[in-house]
């Protein structure tokens, strides 16, 4: 696949969970980021943790010693939480900026780029669909990537705020979205909410 910059649309924000750039002037120049009517949230399959594994051998076996630490965020990454049925992965890499060193590696394995945020964190997203993968790609030391697995980690050992925040999630997707992304940004407000009190 040709990454040229004019091939890719850059834009800022996601929908992995608790994932947010300065979404004020995104640019929704990807018609695979429309929705196809409401977004879907099913409950939980215990299938994704193994999605997860295949998917993490794959991109290792692609980038070797480049892929420095991956791991399985969001929601699918939660047992118990209800969420739609695409698996959130977080890669990291040495520079996330060096696109022509993870990128083509990546496209051999059934990847593709689809999103460029060089004004967040120089965050990249690729897209699987055989399994449905959403990989975000961020640079070593990248805070972002603390914050992602802090949310997952209060998800899984918090029953209520789990609760709390599938019920907004279910709440949300009976609405109709131009984008995924307004979806993702219209959960802030529970997000903030769960991450600004004590746990338990």
């Amino acid at each position: 696949m040709n990454t040229d910059q004019q091939e890719v649309p850059e834009r800022v924000g996601m929908d992995a969970d608790g994932a947010r750039g300065a979404h004020a002037e995104a640019a929704h120049a990807d018609e695979r980021d429309r929705p196809q009517g409401r977004i879907v949230i099913v409950d939980y399959d215990p299938v994704w943790a193994g999605r997860y594994l295949l998917v993490a051998e794959r991109i290792r076996s692609a980038l070797g010693a480049g892929a420095l630490s991956l791991e399985h965020v969001g929601s699918t990454a939660v047992p118990g939480l209800a969420a739609k049925p695409i698996v959130d992965i977080n890669l990291v890499v040495a520079d996330s900026s060096r696109e022509e060193l993870y990128v083509p590696l990546l496209e051999t394995v059934g990847f593709h780029l689809v999103v460029r945020e060089p004004g967040w964190f120089e965050h990249r997203m690729l897209r699987s669909n055989a399994p449905a993968v959403n990989l975000h790609v961020f640079s070593s030391g990248c805070p972002e990537v603390d914050r992602m697995r802090a949310f997952r980690d209060r998800l899984r050992g918090d029953a209520r705020d789990r609760q709390l925040y599938e019920h907004t999630k279910r709440r949300l997707a009976e609405r109709e979205w131009a984008h995924v992304q307004d979806y993702a940004d219209a959960k802030r407000t529970v997000i903030d909410e769960i991450m600004s009190r004590p746990s338990g």
